[in-house]
Order: C-alpha cells, then sequence, then structure tokens
C-alpha cells in the first residue's frame, strides 16, 4: 500500500491540514493518509494541548473521509518524537508499504534543521504542498542534504494561509471558526474550554 503520513501538533487541526491531505491522496495516488499526532514535540516547549485533546479533535476532523486514518504511534510511546523516528517505526512494522511523508514547503525549508533528515528521506519520499509566503530555495536544501530532491514529490495545491497559532488568537478573541476548520472541532474546542 501507498501510505501518506501527515504528522504535527495538530493544536488545534484545520482545513489546511484537511486539503493538504485529499490532495496528496488524489495527486500522489495514495491509499490512505495516516494523521500521526505528535505526543511530545520537541520544538513546542510546554504550550501544548494535552494530546489526548489533540487526539480527539484530530478524530473529529478526519471523519467522513475513507481515505484519512489516525496513527497513535507517537502519541502511545515516550517522546520527545522526531519524525524520523515515525517512519522508522512505521517502517519497521510495515515493511510492505510505501511511505510518503507529507509537509509543507516551510517545513522543507528547515529540514537542514531536523533531527537527523536523511534517515526520514531514506524511507519515505517527501510530498511537498506550497505555503503562503513561504519562498522555496531547493538548492539550498538540496546543498545542505545531497540528494534530497530525488526523494520529493511537489503538490499542486491551494494556498491556504491558516495556522493553528492564528486559529487559538481567534478562539481568545472569540473569532469565528466556521470555515477554517471542520465544526465538529470548533464544538468540541468550545465544550472543552480549550485556548481560553
Amino acid at each position: 500500500m501507498h501510505i501518506g503520513l501527515l504528522g504535527g501538533t495538530f493544536d488545534p487541526p484545520h482545513i489546511g491540514h484537511l486539503v493538504i491531505a485529499d490532495q496528496a491522496c488524489a495527486q500522489l495516488r495514495l491509499d490512505r493518509v495516516w494523521f500521526a499526532p505528535a505526543g511530545d514535540p520537541p520544538h513546542k516547549g510546554d504550550h501544548i494541548t494535552p494530546v489526548e485533546h489533540r487526539v480527539a479533535m484530530l478524530q473529529l476532523a478526519i471523519e467522513g473521509n475513507p481515505c484519512f486514518e489516525l496513527c497513535r504511534v507517537d502519541v502511545e510511546r515516550p517522546g520527545p518524537h522526531y519524525s524520523f523516528e515515525l517512519v522508522e517505526i512505521l517502517s519497521a512494522r510495515r515493511p510492505d508499504h510505501t511511505w510518503h511523508f507529507i509537509m509543507g514547503a516551510d517545513s522543507f525549508m528547515e529540514m537542514p534543521r531536523w533531527r537527523e533528515p536523511e534517515r526520514l528521506i531514506a524511507l519515505a519520499r517527501l510530498a511537498v504542498a506550497k505555503r503562503p509566503g513561504t519562498v522555496i530555495d531547493a538548492g539550498a536544501v538540496e546543498r545542505a542534504l545531497p540528494g534530497i530532491l530525488q526523494r520529493v514529490d511537489w503538490m499542486d495545491t491551494p494556498l491556504i494561509d491558516i495556522s493553528s497559532t492564528d486559529l487559538r488568537r481567534r478562539v481568545r478573541a472569540g473569532w469565528p471558526l466556521r470555515y477554517v476548520m471542520p465544526e465538529t472541532v470548533a464544538a468540541y474546542i468550545q465544550r472543552a474550554g480549550l485556548y481560553r
């Protein structure tokens, strides 16, 4: 099977995550996209929502799309969680699968600073989506990580300028969340009193 893997904090999940995953599924002819929330992301510090809320919101966000599944590998093991470890664990468990690591262009540009990116690239192709405001200097990434461009599939995705950081700010301000995230996720945020 061809599996797309979309990791992240998902704090909260939003339409941008879903659009990128859906486009990856269609454009790369994937069998499934697995959403893999990081239980303990090393770069986020102590300011993230407890993982049980993030998993619940993500489950609500992806329900109804038969291409989408929740992957709990990183929330069921001790952290901190690095992307290369996630791909190594899944590759060992499912050696018959082909892996595509889905990311935005901003993350692609940061890859030379990731923990052991070579190990991730060795096991998965990179499915890279454009991001508003991100200038892609593929040559610079190639110089830092020789051979990476041979492992990249560029996706033609709509430019949706939504971030989880901005959505948390909008919740605090009491602004509407309709059309930027699934209504089920917005309702969960309201019920749980998140981001206040």
